[in-house]
């Protein structure tokens, strides 16, 4: 990755993230290095063609795909199966770019096969294809919506429910997909 794509421009992804027990440290980096065995979770900012996809659960507020692995599950697996169940769609491409560094301060881990009290949560783009409704599983989110829309679209909303990290994601994806388009 280029310096100009440092986290620098990125003030909410450069701190320390609290996500209920979990603390969370965003690391932009090739992801090759990250051992398997410590990803408990994957995220994924999905595309169609130029424009992002998000979704609404029924609390009102906007997500970002992805989620806890299954037992015995790959990581490629997992989010295959999370994008069906939350957007409705088909993986077509995901391209990692950086992970959560995450500690949790609970005595027991979120799902007794997950790493804990250390773990990581890969984050990448990658590219989607709407087929059908979101499966809203009954031990998931329930979806009411799903959008595909501009990048500008996309960071509003979430900056609008003050999700300054999912924003800043939305615009690290789409900034590091352009370059990689351009090789």
């Amino acid at each position: 990755m280029n310096d100009h794509m440092g986290l620098g421009l990125y003030p909410a992804l450069s701190q320390n993230i609290h996500w209920g027990v979990v603390t969370a440290r965003f690391a932009l980096a090739n992801t090759d290095a990250v051992d398997e065995a410590k990803v408990s979770n994957v995220t994924i900012l999905p595309f169609v063609g130029e424009r992002c996809v998000i979704f609404q659960i029924a609390d009102g507020r906007w997500e970002l795909p992805g989620g806890t692995l299954e037992p015995g599950e790959t990581y490629l697996d997992g989010l295959k199966r999370e994008v069906m169940e939350e957007l409705g769609a088909e993986l077509l491409s995901y391209h990692p770019f950086g992970y959560f560094q995450c500690e949790s301060s609970s005595a027991q881990p979120y799902r007794p096969h997950i790493p804990h009290p250390h773990f990581v949560r890969l984050v990448g783009y990658g590219e989607v294809k709407l087929v059908g409704q979101p499966l809203n599983p009954v031990d998931g989110e329930q979806v009411v919506a799903v959008e595909v829309v501009s990048l500008e679209t996309a960071v509003h909303r979430f900056e609008q429910q003050e999700r300054y990290d999912i924003a800043e994601l939305y615009k690290l994806a789409f900034a590091i997909r352009e370059q990689d388009s351009r090789r």
